[in-house]
């Protein structure tokens, strides 16, 4: 009798780590953004996150090495990873941004879209803690894409302000790159989202 070998299933387990140290990640953000003190230990604080989603997807790679049979595709679960990866290190660069470029403090659509950003990270975690059942995933994944294209009609908005208000030409730059920043990080969210419905599609 040949003997079935069981699919790895840590992965998911990986995956709701990687998902709450992202939502950590978004929610040091914000409070940052909100408070708009203690920059340089904040932004340390977020660097470490990023340090330990790195770890986390390092234990992905192993686990994707010594696995016979995965849960789903190796290319998703990579590819997963990665996504969620780019978020993690979008938060970074924006808190980073505002040690950089000297920012006083954030405008009201930065807050807003880091909102929205936090939002998003809420969303992913629970899509990631429900995916291997395959149950009720969809809702938060349509939150996502939602809140996407939220962010990027403010963003765009923000934008067209920036260049209208009579704002100082080195403070639009400034704030054209936190807009730009926080709208690839949102868009590498909904990327994430959109390779779990992928996975689920082939289930």
């Amino acid at each position: 009798m040949v003997r079935l070998i069981p699919k790895d299933e840590k992965f998911y387990d990986l995956f709701i780590r990687d998902g709450e140290n992202l939502l950590e990640a978004a929610r040091k953000l914000e409070a940052m953004v909100n408070s708009y003190d203690r920059l340089e230990e904040r932004v340390a604080e977020i660097q470490v996150l990023e340090k330990r989603g790195d770890q986390i997807d390092d234990e992905v790679a192993a686990r994707l090495q010594k696995s016979f049979i995965t849960p789903f595709d190796r290319e998703d679960i990579h590819e997963l990873v990665v996504h969620l990866d780019d978020v993690v290190d979008g938060i970074q660069a924006t808190a980073e941004t505002f040690l950089i470029y000297g920012i006083e403090a954030p405008d009201e659509d930065v807050k807003q879209l880091v909102g929205l950003l936090a939002g998003q990270a809420v969303q992913l975690l629970e899509a990631l803690t429900k995916m291997e059942h395959k149950r009720d995933v969809g809702a938060h994944l349509q939150q996502i894409h939602e809140i996407e294209h939220k962010a990027d009609g403010l963003s765009r908005a923000a934008i067209g302000r920036l260049f209208r208000g009579g704002h100082d030409a080195l403070e639009v730059i400034k704030l054209r790159e936190l807009y730009s920043s926080l709208e690839e990080t949102i868009d590498a969210a909904e990327d994430a989202a959109e390779v779990i419905e992928r996975i689920l599609t082939k289930a």
